[in-house]
């Protein structure tokens, strides 16, 4: 095979534009290109833009120089939107225009933070749910009444508009884009990379409600990564309650608290998560695999991957299998 031909069979780098508008949110604009560089397994190819060429002011008195305008938006595969702290000014036409050429091109459209007021903007929200701050949701909701925002979760997929609440919680969606689009592992990689936890799910809450003591969070931590070691087990809600030493009641109502799910929907989805790590990194068979992740078999696992992972187990090996 010659050089040209292996050039060929590579696969063309995913294009990612950030698109930064005036009085951006630093941490905002800085955790997409921190997390979408280069690396082994993860081909992006991320660029910062913004309205037009030159420098972008930025909250905290200091602006980003950008080599492009939303002219970039035009060639992107993702747009990623980052929070601004100016929601009194309206959006840019420009920017308006881009992101709506954009998605109707079938480029995924994502923000961060209150990036979704641009994304809501431009009509992108309109008819789905959608998150963002927690603090300015309600204003999100009373801007937008065709926008469902769900203002206590961390993230929100709906295919190809994807929503986050602020800050940290943009980690949490750029990791789960990069386990949509490489697969766990290469999502495990990059969090490893950045001591980030490996999966935090969308439905988790932006804020516990309550404080809970710092003796009892520990304890469930140390039972989820008992119970992570043990997922080819049957495990109950009682002997998971047994093993941070509380009733079963207060361990299911503060486990929601802590995670987003109840104990045994977080068990299926860690289960999911081996299973997916069995497919890329092993040549098992189904039913194998099914007993190694704890979902008794085959058609468990086909199943339960089908509704909640959205394909086959054999489609995502195809997908994500080591060569």
């Amino acid at each position: 095979m010659t050089r040209v031909e292996e050039e060929r069979k590579q696969p063309r780098e995913h294009r990612i534009v950030v698109l930064v508008l005036e009085s951006a949110l630093a941490l905002d604009v800085g955790i997409p290109m921190q997390m979408f560089r280069r690396r082994h397994g993860a081909p992006y190819e991320v660029t910062m833009a913004g309205i037009r060429r030159g420098v972008v002011p930025a909250a905290g008195g200091f602006g980003y120089a950008v080599e492009r305008g939303v002219e970039a938006l035009e060639y992107s595969d993702t747009v990623i939107v980052p929070g601004y702290a100016d929601l009194a000014s309206p959006i840019d036409p420009a920017a308006i225009r881009a992101l709506r050429d954009a998605a109707a091109r079938g480029a995924r459209i994502v923000s961060v933070c209150t990036g979704a007021f641009a994304l809501a903007a431009a009509g992108l929200l309109d008819g789905h749910r959608a998150t963002t701050h927690w603090q300015q949701a309600a204003e999100l909701a009373a801007r937008y009444p065709r926008v469902t925002v769900d203002p206590d979760v961390l993230f929100v997929d709906e295919g190809r508009v994807l929503t986050s609440a602020g800050v940290a919680a943009g980690i949490d969606l750029c990791l789960h884009l990069i386990r949509r689009d490489h697969g766990v592992r290469v999502a495990a990689d990059v969090a490893r990379q950045i001591v980030a936890a490996p999966y935090r799910s969308g439905g988790q809450a932006q804020y516990l409600p309550h404080a809970l003591p710092e003796r009892t969070g520990s304890t469930f931590a140390r039972t989820r990564e008992w119970a992570l070691g043990r997922l080819g087990e049957p495990l109950t809600v009682a002997e998971l309650a047994a093993h941070a030493g509380v009733s079963s009641r207060t361990f299911a109502r503060r486990f929601v608290e802590d995670t987003g799910h109840p104990p045994l929907q977080w068990l299926l989805r860690a289960r999911l998560d081996r299973a997916r790590e069995l497919l890329e990194a092993t040549d098992l068979g189904l039913d194998q695999i099914a007993a190694q992740a704890g979902l008794g078999s085959a058609h468990n696992l086909r199943s339960h991957f089908h509704r909640i992972v959205g394909t086959t187990p054999s489609a995502y090996r195809s997908a994500f299998a080591s060569t």
